[in-house]
């Protein structure tokens, strides 16, 4: 019998982040993915394709939205554990229709398996290869006219440093905050999260983790992917998502 491959991350990427991103920040994700990507998701009659699934929230939102298989595409161990387990508490039904892939799309060998792929806040942390590599493996694995709704990056690099505060949470005794510091570091985006986790006696555990990501225009975007075969859809004008569909040979 032949040994199964093993996959490793890299980097151990996500590591700090895995904790605390369903308590801060998914209640407000889950909304904005329903938001963003349900009515296109519910469309869909070959397969799903959520490309960077993190914790999941495309992924379930696609498994309640369609009837079709769901292919998750999540390389980062830590994020994907999260995932599997969100699955494994779904009905056997729903679950038996969702494929985890635990590495990058282009590593999946995915082949005409959706007519709808999604990809939620990941592109802005590839870098400009990385993304040169991405776009032939979306155009893989949708079907022939199938479309892509993809969240764009940041457009340019900030001016100045930008804060954001992650409201707290509280779970049991004990409070939840963080907070996100973007600047610019040459031509790419220095994103540093601090979190906390405060008791009555006062911080019980601070962590950080530092991400980057490469700033691209809407016209940058769309000119990469009409290099491989994708055209903008009509019809679909948000500032933050650039949908597109893949050219029939015809």
């Amino acid at each position: 019998m032949a040994k199964a491959p093993t996959y490793r991350s890299p980097t151990d990427s996500y590591a700090v982040t895995a904790e605390f991103y369903d308590v801060l920040q998914a209640g407000e994700d889950e909304t904005r993915v329903r938001h963003l990507y349900g009515r296109e998701v519910a469309k869909a009659r070959v397969g799903v394709l959520d490309i960077g699934a993190g914790t999941g929230r495309v992924t379930l939102m696609s498994v309640a939205e369609s009837q079709v298989d769901v292919h998750a595409v999540e390389p980062a161990r830590a994020m994907r554990t999260s995932l599997m387990t969100r699955l494994a508490a779904l009905p056997a039904r729903q679950r038996e229709r969702v494929t985890v892939h635990p590495h990058a799309l282009e590593e999946a060998a995915l082949y005409a398996v959706a007519d709808v792929a999604v990809c939620h806040n990941t592109v802005a942390c590839l870098s400009p290869s990385a993304r040169h590599a991405l776009w032939p493996a979306i155009g893989a694995a949708l079907v022939p006219g199938g479309s892509l709704f993809l969240q764009l990056p940041p457009a340019r690099l900030p001016a100045r440093n930008v804060l954001r505060v992650l409201p707290q949470q509280r779970i049991g005794e004990h409070a939840y905050g963080g907070r996100m510091v973007m600047s610019t570091a040459g031509n790419r985006i220095r994103t540093r999260v601090d979190y906390w986790v405060r008791g009555v006696e006062g911080v019980l555990r601070e962590h950080s983790e530092t991400f980057w990501m490469w700033p691209a225009s809407r016209s940058q975007v769309i000119d990469d992917l009409e290099r491989h075969g994708f055209v903008p859809l009509p019809g679909h004008d948000d500032p933050a998502v650039l949908a597109v569909t893949l050219r029939t040979p015809w």
